[in-house]
């Protein structure tokens, strides 16, 4: 792997298409070596994010049909099906039981559950999955219809117990972590108790700010820091150890396999 394929940071999870500057933020991230996954909310922005990103020696791009959109979109569950055997990635997916969306929370239900089992049917899929107020739900669903076998799942923004936490390590997930939680004490003492090599770092971006202006991939050097300092390791330590588990995430495990520039 050349210098310029290997990363030097990761931003599991952030919404590039949602930002201004689109283009200019996939050849920024290639740039400053930023290892990115962009989600998508709705399989219809597939197409389009897969072709921008094509090209890009950094950026993957995810499938996703995000819980927040399902009342609205649930029909779009077709083409998400449609475009899935493209997709290595898929997300944003997931539950949210806020109170804003816990009317649409069954529907919710199927849809996960139907995305779970066309990943597993599927197999090698990578999964970020949101579970706001419903990390128990999304472990059970995970539990029953994606074996560890037959796909990965990257614990996107998690805010669950420590209970929560061992239940969803004992099922293979990963975190990932971005600045926004580590503001919270609560949030900072769970993510000293994961696991380091069950570690990934996010921005969430455009959804977390940074000061007045939206946090872009390469200001995940920010939460880095924050890893760092909790487990008193040094930074580049940090930053090593994230790389090893994207590998690891990307690779299906193995500890001395290189991530391929086209996974």
């Amino acid at each position: 792997m050349s210098e310029a394929t290997r990363p030097s940071l990761v931003d599991f999870h952030c919404h590039l298409d949602l930002y201004p500057d689109h283009e200019a933020l996939i050849a920024e991230c290639d740039q400053e070596r930023v290892a990115t996954l962009t989600v998508t909310t709705t399989p219809k922005a597939w197409p389009r994010n897969r072709a921008m990103a094509e090209r890009s020696a950094h950026v993957r791009v995810a499938l996703g049909l995000h819980p927040q959109l399902v009342a609205e979109r649930e029909a779009e569950l077709a083409l998400f099906e449609q475009y899935l055997p493209e997709a290595r990635y898929v997300g944003e997916v997931g539950l949210d039981a806020g109170p804003r969306f816990y009317p649409s929370f069954q529907a919710q239900e199927r849809v996960f559950e139907r995305i779970l089992r066309a990943c597993a049917e599927q197999g090698d899929k990578i999964l970020t999955v949101h579970s706001v107020r419903s990390v128990g739900k999304v472990l059970s669903h995970i539990e029953r219809s994606l074996p560890q076998d037959r796909g990965t799942v990257v614990l996107h923004w998690f805010t669950g117990t420590a209970s929560e936490a061992r239940r969803a390590v004992d099922l293979g997930c990963y975190f990932s972590i971005n600045s926004e939680m580590m503001r919270s004490p609560r949030h900072r003492e769970l993510v000293a108790g994961l696991p380091a090599d069950r570690l990934l770092t996010e921005t969430d971006g455009p959804f977390v700010q940074d000061g007045a202006h939206p946090v872009r991939p390469k200001g995940v050097h920010r939460t880095l820091t924050e890893i760092a300092a909790l487990r008193s390791i040094p930074y580049d330590d940090a930053a090593a150890l994230v790389i090893r588990n994207l590998r690891s995430v990307v690779t299906g495990g193995s500890p001395t396999a290189r991530i391929p520039p086209s996974a």
